[in-house]
């Protein structure tokens, strides 16, 4: 099953690819964004299906694909929204999530930043530090006009470094002691704990093997209502690695919460928040080949997107896999770098790809854009954004137009 969700692209079958990326890119140009709706709504079942545990709520980390129309089909599959920052907050609310469906889990945030998420109705705040949890009960406290105080659900981010190794996020565990007082002296209640593995993480015991030990951490809250396991699920990047296994943690997740002994208490609530992983798959960035050269036997095409449209290598590793889409001019493979349109001289797409010999007008398909591909584009070189597309079964619709080079000035002051 996971390597169904995670590999079958219909741009991965090329007789069919062949013909729709040709109709798409003659509709919306090139390059060009394309989601699988149907892929989207397996994926976010067969993680939902994972786990049993009747308590659960998955909220979808938008931080990683942030375009309105996916985030409301998301929200049509019943999940609600994870955010970051008040950007992800402002897209859910756009998408139609009613605040106490948006979970914040963020950092460093100033007063007026956080005024905004209780001006919103935010109600479920995972906070960084001490200090942010001062600043969050002082704003909440300030004005219950429209916030139950009983509804609020306020949470700290852990850090724990043989769990996690070492990371600027979250507090210790021997500070839960002072925030709980502090909470407590504005009337209010530390009821959750926010537990981040660390980004495109596929090893699934890496967050199997610190259940327990997160769940006894949790256990010291004396109002404790929540436990956000968090995101940082990974996605296999490149075909045949590890794939993180959903069933076995949903099962192992399910376990060890039914077997907490509160008789008396109302039950856990258990916050599930992937992001790569229910979105990575479900995009492929189309583009066209503009040049072709060869230096040796090594095949340099250079195509019509760039790097600037793909995200960082810190946050994927580097690598997304591209098919030739266009009818194969010869059955040998070839090396190939495929360079993006910029001068930049580390724009590389793929490098020592095994592709066909390409020629100009050729498409390629690069898979598994979805999260961190727009997400994180930028306008580096001054290359405009492209469009993006959704599929829906046999039809095709515009989801974000393509910029054009007005997008440089815009909001400029010049005379």
């Amino acid at each position: 099953m996971a390597e169904f969700l995670t590999h079958n692209s219909m741009f991965a079958q090329d007789s069919f690819a062949q013909t729709l990326a040709q109709d798409l890119l003659e509709t919306y140009g090139s390059p060009l964004y394309v989601y699988e709706g149907d892929r989207l709504c397996h994926t976010l079942h067969h993680i939902t299906q994972a786990f049993e545990y009747p308590h659960t709520h998955f909220h979808f980390a938008s931080v990683t694909n942030g375009n309105v129309a996916l985030l409301q089909m998301i929200r049509g599959a019943g999940w609600g929204l994870h955010a970051n920052t008040p950007g992800d907050v402002f897209l859910g609310l756009t998408a139609g999530f009613h605040p106490d469906q948006i979970v914040y889990s963020g950092s460093n945030l100033n007063a007026v930043e956080m005024q905004q998420l209780r001006d919103w109705g935010v109600t479920t705040l995972n906070l960084d530090s001490l200090s942010q949890l001062e600043l969050c009960c002082k704003i909440y406290a300030a004005s219950t006009a429209s916030i139950d105080p009983d509804g609020l659900r306020l949470g700290l981010r852990l850090n724990v470094p043989e769990l996690t190794g070492e990371s600027r996020i979250g507090v210790r565990p021997e500070e839960l002691p002072a925030a709980i007082a502090l909470t407590h002296q504005w009337g209010l209640c530390l009821t959750g704990v926010h537990f981040y593995r660390g980004t495109g993480t596929n090893a699934t015991q890496a967050f199997t093997q610190v259940i327990d030990r997160v769940i006894a951490i949790a256990q010291t809250l004396p109002d404790w209502r929540y436990l956000d396991f968090g995101g940082g699920f990974g996605y296999p990047y490149r075909h045949g690695g590890a794939a993180f296994d959903w069933p076995a943690f949903g099962a192992e997740m399910t376990q060890a919460l039914q077997t907490l002994n509160r008789p008396t208490e109302r039950p856990i609530e258990l916050i599930i928040e992937p992001g790569r992983a229910a979105i990575a798959g479900c995009a492929t960035l189309l583009t066209r080949v503009v040049s072709v050269k060869w230096q040796g036997d090594r095949q340099i095409v250079g195509t019509d997107t760039t790097v600037a449209n793909l995200s960082v290598p810190s946050v994927h590793g580097g690598y997304r896999e591209i098919r030739a889409l266009s009818p194969s001019h010869t059955s040998t493979l070839y090396s190939t770098d495929v360079c993006g349109n910029t001068t930049y001289s580390r724009d590389y797409l793929g490098r020592q790809c095994p592709l066909p010999q390409l020629e100009i007008g050729d498409i390629l398909a690069i898979l598994d854009v979805g999260a961190y591909g727009y997400a994180m584009s930028s306008h580096f070189l001054h290359r405009p954004r492209p469009a993006e597309v959704l599929l829906e079964g046999s039809s095709h619709r515009l989801i974000r137009q393509r910029e054009d080079y007005q997008v440089l000035i815009r909001n400029q002051i010049f005379v």
